[in-house]
């Protein structure tokens, strides 16, 4: 718990200290009022006392209060500003780890988990700040410096006080080593509510046309219902704690009251005032005891959970990236652009027995275009994903501009890369934002037509330009208000405009009809004639005029060449060659 304390900035310790003055101002001022009391009580049943000497005590008890008051204002609006700050410096660090990570770590804690770590869990952080800054602190001055008050009052009245207290430790301290291990529990119940309905949200349109929704709502009531009682437990658990100390404190303040009447009967009468006083005075400090101790209560009920948002963002921050930035930000050849070289090449996931990638070397010169092909599940997508290193090589190297790409910083090699995912991603915003994705929201004139030239190269002009609001036209999330196609012609269009050395299509033209698809890729022949294009692809039409064709089949090269080499001499190739294309196109009569 006390580990997330670390990213705690001096600014930040400044805060809590000047927090530290006001709430030692505010316990004195409090604990000043049953002095005043005392001394009221007394001239009340003092004959001869003044009018006037019982309003000062009580204007001196009212300056208490005012100043006391005024005390606590200050000392929530530095708690508040303390745990604000920290919370949002706290997101600001968890969302960029998060930016680093590569597909093994998400995979590792899962999407619907990162999102609750970087919400739910810092809220958590956040109100046990600000609790804990008006509470942690001040209920131990308050409990001590009001002990030494009432210490030499009445035995009697201490061994009751103390009674009470130890009562109200025991109870605290059973009820939260009972809820504890729940409190542990619920976080993680989260995530997994978090999961099924993210997983239902963005699945709808399966989910209805399998007539799935009874079958989500049995998943969600089930996650629903499993945090549903955790929290149930919780809470009437915390439930017990609060009447109980209740009567404990109806319980000391009858204590005392019975002690100071038995004190009072057996005083002489000249003692019997004094007396008298101390017993209210006492019974001030008493509940000041009991309150300082009771809202400590509230903050031991808080930590629990707290303390595993803590460690479940503290497991965030502390994971060691698998894909560390390298150093170098140019090619060491300044004469190539857009080489790409695979030498012996071999990759497997974590934890996995068998290699998705075997051995694999092949090299893509500066203008040209290289295919990849192979069966579903044959490492196509896996052997892309090297090249911008969403993932490392287990074995081998992958160089571009004769440069292994682990020595690139990731900043440098992606700037040389155009990609264009599988799936089509778009992000809630314009048209125009999503083609100039990463260069900032304000585009400048020349940008515009830059966005509209890469538009119209990538064949989405007609639609776009349909569009209401044309290239300011609004996307909305995860592109729902457009088509698959028009996704993956907008996705095109996003790595042209970057206008890179290097393009990957990732089976980028599967959404578009045979005549679109072979219009795309004749612009795209002409306009990046001098880039080096990596496309994987399922159909053979949409490659059949690359430079150079490799076949994967398992992970491993079994054929590189042209198609018309490749129909020749790769057996692989040909059973694919044979499902997708007539005796006409393959040019065997």
């Amino acid at each position: 718990m006390l580990k997330i304390f670390k990213y705690f900035q001096k600014k930040d310790w400044l805060l809590v200290f000047c927090s530290l003055v006001f709430i030692v101002t505010q316990v004195g001022l409090d604990l000043k009022i049953p002095d005043f009391m005392a001394e009221i009580t007394r001239l009340v049943q003092t004959e001869g006392s003044k009018i006037s000497d019982v309003l000062i005590q009580g204007v001196y008890m009212l300056l208490c209060a005012v100043g006391s008051m005024l005390a606590s204002m200050v000392t929530v609006f530095l708690a508040a500003r303390v745990a604000a700050g920290f919370s949002v410096r706290l997101r600001d660090m968890v969302f960029e780890k998060n930016l680093s990570f590569s597909m093994e770590e998400v995979s590792r804690f899962s999407t619907a988990s990162l999102i609750t770590r970087s919400t739910n869990d810092i809220m958590q952080i956040q109100m046990l700040i600000i609790m804990g800054l008006q509470v942690v602190i001040r209920a131990p001055i308050m409990a001590v410096w009001a002990i030494l008050k009432i210490m030499g009052k009445s035995w009697e009245w201490t061994v009751a006080t103390g009674i009470a207290v130890a009562f109200l430790c025991v109870l605290i301290a059973i009820v939260v080593f009972v809820a504890l291990p729940k409190f542990r529990v619920i976080q993680t119940l989260t995530d997994q509510l978090n999961r099924v309905t993210r997983e239902n949200l963005s699945g709808m349109r399966v989910v209805r046309a399998y007539n799935a929704e009874e079958y989500e709502e049995e998943k969600f009531e089930s996650a629903n219902d499993d945090l549903t009682r955790t929290n149930l437990f919780t809470s009437r658990t915390m439930a017990i704690l609060f009447p109980s100390i209740g009567l404990m404190i109806s319980g000391m303040n009858l204590a005392i009251y019975w002690i100071g009447a038995v004190l009072i009967n057996d005083a002489s009468v000249p003692n019997r005032l004094s007396i008298f006083a101390d017993m209210i005075v006492f019974s001030s400090y008493a509940m000041q005891i009991i309150m300082a101790f009771m809202m400590l209560s509230m903050v031991f009920i808080m930590m629990p959970r707290a303390a595993v948002s803590a460690k479940r963002i503290n497991e965030v921050l502390d994971t060691n990236v698998k894909i560390k930035d390298g150093i170098v930000t140019k090619a060491e050849n300044p004469g190539s652009s857009g080489e790409i070289e695979f030498r012996n090449v071999s990759f497997k996931y974590p934890e996995a027995e068998d290699y998705v990638l075997k051995n694999i070397s092949f090299s893509a010169h500066q203008g040209e275009t290289v295919a990849i092909i192979g069966s579903t599940g044959s490492g196509k997508s896996t052997l892309l994903n090297l090249i911008p290193r969403f993932i490392d090589a287990t074995e081998g190297e992958v160089l571009v501009d004769g440069m292994d790409v682990r020595k690139y910083s990731l900043e440098a090699l992606r700037n040389k890369i155009g990609y264009v995912s599988q799936k089509a991603i778009m992000f809630s915003g314009s048209v125009a934002s999503n083609v100039a994705f990463g260069f900032g929201e304000d585009t400048t004139k020349k940008e515009d037509t830059q966005i509209e030239r890469a538009v119209e190269i990538a064949q989405g002009k007609d639609f776009v330009e349909k569009m209401e609001g044309t290239y300011e036209a609004e996307i909305a999330q995860s592109g729902t208000n457009i088509s698959g196609g028009q996704k993956q012609r907008l996705s095109i269009a996003r790595a042209i405009f970057k206008n890179p050395e290097i393009y990957l299509f990732d089976d980028s033209f599967s959404a578009l009809d045979y005549k679109t698809d072979r219009v795309l890729r004749s612009r795209l022949k002409k306009e990046i004639e001098n880039a080096t294009s990596i496309i994987v692809a399922q159909r053979i039409g949409t490659i059949i005029d690359a430079d150079r064709i490799i076949v994967l089949d398992e992970g491993e090269v079994v054929g590189i060449g042209t198609h018309q080499e490749l129909l020749k001499t790769c057996e692989v190739y040909q059973e694919i060659a044979h499902s997708q294309l007539s005796k006409e196109e393959l040019d065997i009569g």
